[in-house]
């Protein structure tokens, strides 16, 4: 009896035991199985392979308005591509030095298909990787010399952003003409600061569309100018906006990386208008609103390019229409009666092309009108190609290079500090 009983509860457990095998394997395989068919349906919908990487350089980190509105555009990118955390890389506090190189190749080697660097001293560097990983797409921002080196595997990247300036320039303009309605400050007070990071053409150009914007709805406005030589340095753009506020200057603008010239105005409740995040969090009594590139149009198409097997543009400059030229949010609470209003008629008039952000007529050199003008367009300072023609500066596009090369310092109306 026992060795029945025996017998009976060892063909038990072979069976519990098989039981477990078939029904273990199966489970197994279904899990594996899923996961397949979720990296080919996401693969399908998205035409990106688990196996595509993308890398970013950034000069600073996310405390930098700059670099932080690369990373936003990457994100959101990253997001809608269904991308995973080990498919975008970033790399940042990132010199404009040898360490550029060093962070491209290390990208490479980790197998991004694309590598991109967002500032202007990172060029040469990429430059230099690109020769060595030629079956890697490398691309820049603010660069200059795609076009010359000829590379299939580099390329620059821009956006109109004077157009941003313009319609910020507006806000300003406005705000100008409101404060002088309401007495606070006569026409000949209207004096605008401004912060610059260097006397680079994309700063000059940036800060000239600024001031024609505020020009054009407030023709008594002029302008200051001081520079940080500093792309990021919260200290120096607080003591250089306290010192054009104590100038005489009745509101603030700039084109530098930090929270410092905002949050000085914010102190001494003087407007401000600034560049690539809203700082209305940190100014809300001040912050009238920023222009901003978005780079996730182009991100967009480079990933699409590489995807497909097709080319980049070796220069490509995005703008209003391709949404890469954006405002940030009106701060109703601080802006003129109407801003919003005026920003539309004059976005609506550049996209039907009606209206030029560099007209001519609309500004003079040592009081003249300029007819013509001999740009660095190559960007290897010789200043070859006339860019005047039917009455406007023709920046950034249309055949020339991506980063602006408008380096005119400076229009009548604006001196430097």
């Amino acid at each position: 009896m026992k060795k029945f009983i025996s017998i009976l509860l060892a063909c038990v457990m072979v069976f519990a035991l098989a039981a477990c095998t078939q029904t273990g394997t199966p489970t197994e395989d279904k899990d594996t199985s899923a996961a397949k068919t979720e990296e080919k349906n996401t693969a399908e919908e998205t035409g990106i392979s688990k196996d595509f990487k993308i890398g970013f350089i950034f000069l600073h980190d996310e405390n930098s308005t700059y670099d932080n509105n690369f990373m936003q555009a990457a994100n959101a990118v990253k997001e809608e591509l269904k991308l995973s955390d080990d498919q975008v890389i970033f790399k940042t506090n990132i010199g404009e030095d040898n360490s550029c190189y060093e962070a491209a190749a290390d990208l490479a080697d980790d197998g991004c298909k694309i590598v991109f660097a967002d500032s202007f001293g990172h060029e040469s560097y990429m430059i230099q990787a690109a020769k060595e990983f030629p079956e890697v797409q490398f691309c820049h921002a603010t660069g200059t010399s795609a076009h010359v080196e000829k590379l299939d595997n580099f390329h620059n990247a821009f956006a109109s952003i004077y157009e941003g300036r313009y319609l910020a320039g507006i806000a300003a303009g406005m705000k100008l003409n409101e404060m002088i309605a309401d007495s606070k400050i006569t026409a000949d007070q209207a004096v605008i600061g401004y912060i610059g990071a260097f006397d680079y053409a994309e700063v000059v150009s940036g800060m000239t569309s600024f001031f024609l914007g505020a020009r054009s709805v407030c023709e008594s406005a002029t302008m200051k100018v001081t520079y940080t030589n500093s792309w990021f340095d919260i200290a120096l753009e607080k003591e250089a906006a306290l010192k054009l506020i104590s100038s005489g200057c009745v509101l603030i603008s700039q084109h530098a990386d930090s929270e410092g010239a905002p949050k000085a105005c914010e102190e001494k409740n003087v407007p401000n208008v600034a560049y690539n995040i809203s700082t209305i969090s940190m100014g809300p009594n001040t912050a009238l609103i920023s222009s901003k590139i978005d780079w996730a149009p182009y991100f967009r198409l480079i990933i699409d390019a590489v995807t497909n097997k097709e080319a980049i543009p070796t220069d490509w400059c995005g703008g209003i229409e391709e949404g890469s030229v954006v405002l940030t949010e009106l701060n109703d609470k601080v802006a003129a009666e109407g801003t919003q209003a005026k920003i539309d008629e004059a976005k609506k008039a550049m996209l039907d092309g009606t209206l030029k952000v560099f007209d001519t007529s609309k500004f003079t050199v040592d009081g003249a009108t300029l007819t013509e003008y001999l740009a660095d367009v190559d960007g290897d300072f010789t200043g070859e190609t006339n860019v005047i023609a039917d009455g406007f500066f023709n920046e950034s596009g249309d055949g020339f290079r991506s980063a602006p090369y408008f380096d005119i310092k400076y229009i009548d109306g604006i001196s430097e500090m």
